[in-house]
């Protein structure tokens, strides 16, 4: 579920569409902002979360910071987050479903950020609430739907639910009420997202690959169970990379907040 065998960027992409094009999407905008282009800022200016702004009226910063994200660490972090914790979800709700989890919990969390203090002026920005979202569901199905999730998986969903939840109070400039309450809305949306959903299977992707394949090639021809296996031991060690810059990332952000 988590450590998988994509072997190429490419394959990933054809697997978990959606996913791809949310991190595609972060990339670019905050690329555009780095980069110090006029469009970047109007972007930013427009979308950045403020809740004096959504008192007066305007609702869509409710939405838009889900795309939005501050320095390097922070895009890279939310980014890996969705290469490892996205694709099986994805698979396993669904497009139409991951998207009303993504968006609708990371809206919940504005939400309830803004409820808080409704004139603060104070700026927030991240998908850090739709990921959050992402571990309540998670959280769900290692407490209430253990036929979905695998020992395994649940204990490291468990490890990095728990040191991002540290970190949330240990890191300053944290929009703490984004993390809390995403995690509890995708806890509480997901009994409605998890409905006829099955288990994680890395077989499922290839043989929907083969049903959308009208031509009589060799893709069509192949035994997806042994093509699979075959996969396991000769697959380049793409997730296992991602899984080392994931926890490298975790250090960094953790150690700098005190040096």
């Amino acid at each position: 579920m988590f450590i998988r065998n994509e072997g190429s960027i490419k394959e990933f992409i054809r697997f978990y569409p959606f996913v791809s094009t949310l991190i595609i999407i972060n990339i670019i905008i905050w690329l555009l902002y780095f980069l110090q282009f006029s469009l970047g800022h109007s972007i930013y200016n427009f979308g950045i979360g403020q809740n004096l702004s959504i008192h007066d009226g305007q609702y869509w910063r409710l939405i838009t910071p889900i795309f939005l994200h501050g320095g390097l660490g922070h895009v890279a972090f939310n980014s890996f987050s969705l290469v490892l914790f996205g694709p099986a979800l994805e698979q396993m709700l669904g497009k139409v479903k991951f998207f009303i989890a993504y968006f609708g919990t990371g809206i919940l969390a504005n939400l309830a950020t803004y409820i808080i203090d409704p004139t603060s002026m104070t700026l927030h920005l991240g998908a850090s609430g739709a990921i959050y979202g992402l571990f309540g569901i998670y959280i769900y199905m290692v407490v209430l739907r253990k036929d979905l999730i695998d020992p395994g998986n649940a204990q490291i969903v468990m490890t990095i639910f728990i040191i991002g939840i540290v970190m949330t109070f240990v890191q300053p400039n944290i929009n703490i009420a984004a993390h809390i309450f995403g995690a509890i809305s995708g806890f509480a949306i997901a009994p409605l997202v998890v409905r006829n959903a099955e288990p994680f299977s890395m077989v499922k992707n290839y043989m929907r690959v083969k049903r959308k394949t009208k031509t009589n090639s060799d893709d069509i021809q192949f035994n997806p169970n042994r093509w699979h296996n075959k996969r396991k031991v000769n697959s380049k060690p793409v997730m296992k990379i991602v899984w080392i810059v994931f926890i490298i990332l975790v250090i960094i952000g953790f150690v700098s907040r005190f040096f």
